[in-house]
């Protein structure tokens, strides 16, 4: 795989002085072209073996573009913040948005690279890295982005004369570490190991883009040759009127049955029930959060529902029985113009929360699935491939010791009705009631065909769905503080059995 690359190729510096300028100038005129059109972002990643001049590519970018329009992170050992949330969080963060390019000096790969290489984790654990990874930048492409991916190579030989060289030099001796040599006697291990990830994650979305690194003047024109054309190309291509994918068919439900026409309506509690078993589940979800343990895991509360379902009084009874400094609530309106520049997952990627708290949802990622799909704004392809994508995104979330809680709030049509005039007739609960709600309403059927595809396509053993029967107010806020305790008891349970005492360490048993 890396023979190509260990061909000593090279370019004379007096060529690399005629061709630079114009290479230059066509680069910035493409990166300006990029930022007015603002209709993707591009996304490169840089990995490659120390001392074949990853750094140096990093910042000859830097030099040779407009620094408005490019944004560099260099993704060194995540930092304790970083550490509680899933490893995707600290990538996610730093995106670029729509008409810029965000380099990554480190990515998702270089991790479960060096974890694999120094024996932390087996192949099995490589292997399911290397799928998110895939996942990831599939998503990406598919949300407009382009990702231009480079390796830069060294043979073993030419490795150690590289670092040899530049500790000789005074003036370049600060470049070489132990960690260098560290890597360097390890070589055919990193070599191995680079070579199947590599062949596994070169898709024809995002390939990979293997650069000699031994001569500078090669490689600095061959990755801005690369870039240059990789841009324009994609420039070109968006100025065509797009071309219409048709989705594959919707499958139907497994059991061909609308689940949230089974649901038993009629349930409800008295006035007295109620305030007996709130004070019961509100004392029990205080004492949950404060048990020593929930400082290792994190919860995830999700809200979904008809318009006047009930969500709102549902998340005040959960929150009522809650440090304030100890959750946070994130009300999902329409994206805005910074999170429209995203891909849509952004937006909730960005407020997941630390280890020992609660964030709750007040609608969701399930709008791509549901207010997306049934208003006609977003492609039938793109809610379409949206139900493995949050499949994938909560399998993250739970990976990482999060408890995640769905709830879908369900009423009758007529109780909708009824609950709509009652808010227009009280005037601190006008504010509830707008012409989207009732053109919502219109739409009812359709609304209630994509919930049923919802909850069969995303209800997972890691993070189920819990359906909320909500024409009694009483009824519907007592199941749900009794499901999101049963929730947190359980996962408190399991880190009790799996002895953990610190981050992802498990203590080991005697």
């Amino acid at each position: 795989m890396f023979e190509s690359a260990e061909l000593g190729h090279t370019i004379p510096k007096s060529e690399y002085k005629k061709e630079e300028p114009a290479l230059r100038e066509e680069l910035l005129n493409v990166q300006l072209e990029l930022n007015e059109s603002s209709s993707f972002q591009v996304i490169i990643l840089v990995g490659g073996l120390d001392g074949a001049g990853r750094g140096a590519i990093v910042n000859l970018l830097n030099e040779w573009m407009d620094p408005r329009f490019i944004q560099t992170h260099g993704m060194g050992e995540p930092t304790d913040e970083e550490l509680d949330r899933p490893m995707m969080w600290r990538f996610w963060r730093a995106l670029p948005p729509k008409g810029k390019i965000g380099v990554f000096l480190g990515s998702w790969y270089t991790w479960p690279m060096l974890n694999r290489v120094y024996g932390r984790t087996n192949d099995a654990d490589l292997e399911q890295s290397m799928g998110r990874a895939v996942k990831l930048e599939k998503m990406l492409v598919n949300e407009g982005a382009l990702v231009i991916k480079f390796w830069f190579h060294l043979s073993r030989e030419k490795q150690k004369k590289r670092l040899q060289s530049l500790e000789k030099d005074p003036l370049t001796r600060w470049k070489v570490t132990k960690r260098d040599w560290k890597h360097f006697k390890n070589y055919d291990k990193f070599r191995k190991v680079h070579e199947k990830v590599i062949r596994q994650t070169s898709t024809a979305e995002a390939p990979w883009l293997i650069i000699e690194g031994l001569d500078a003047c090669y490689r600095n024109l061959t990755v801005g040759k690369l870039v240059l054309n990789a841009i324009r190309e994609r420039l070109s291509k968006d100025a065509q009127p797009p071309a219409v994918i048709p989705a594959p068919p919707l499958m139907p439900s497994i059991d061909n049955v609308n689940v949230l026409k089974r649901l038993d309506m009629t349930q409800s509690l008295t006035k007295e029930a109620y305030r007996e078993k709130l004070k019961k589940y509100q004392r029990k979800l205080n004492l949950l959060i404060r048990d020593p343990k929930f400082k290792y895991t994190s919860v995830i509360a999700v809200f979904e529902g008809n318009d006047a379902a009930g969500k709102g009084g549902a998340i005040r009874r959960i929150t009522g029985a809650l440090d304030a400094r100890g959750y946070q609530v994130i009300p999902i309106a329409s994206p805005t113009e910074e999170e429209r520049a995203q891909p849509y997952l952004w937006r909730f990627w960005r407020h997941l929360p630390r280890k020992g708290r609660v964030t709750i949802f007040d609608r969701s990622w399930y709008g791509r699935v549901l207010v997306e799909r049934v208003e006609q704004f977003c492609s039938e392809a793109d809610w379409m491939r949206a139900y493995s994508e949050i499949n994938d995104f909560e399998l993250q979330m739970t990976r990482h010791r999060m408890v995640v809680v769905k709830f879908w709030l369900a009423i009758t049509k007529q109780e909708q009705l009824e609950r709509f005039h009652a808010r227009e007739q009280t005037g601190f609960k006008r504010f509830k009631i707008t012409e989207e709600d009732w053109r919502n309403r219109k739409k009812w059927e359709q609304y209630e065909l994509a919930v049923s595809d919802m909850v069969d396509r995303t209800s997972t053993h890691y993070a189920p769905w819990t359906l909320i029967e909500a024409n009694n107010k009483y009824f519907s806020r007592i199941k749900i503080l009794k499901t999101l305790c049963t929730a947190i008891e359980e996962k408190l349970k399991a880190l009790y059995e799996e002895g953990v005492d610190y981050l992802e360490k498990p203590k080991k048993k005697k």
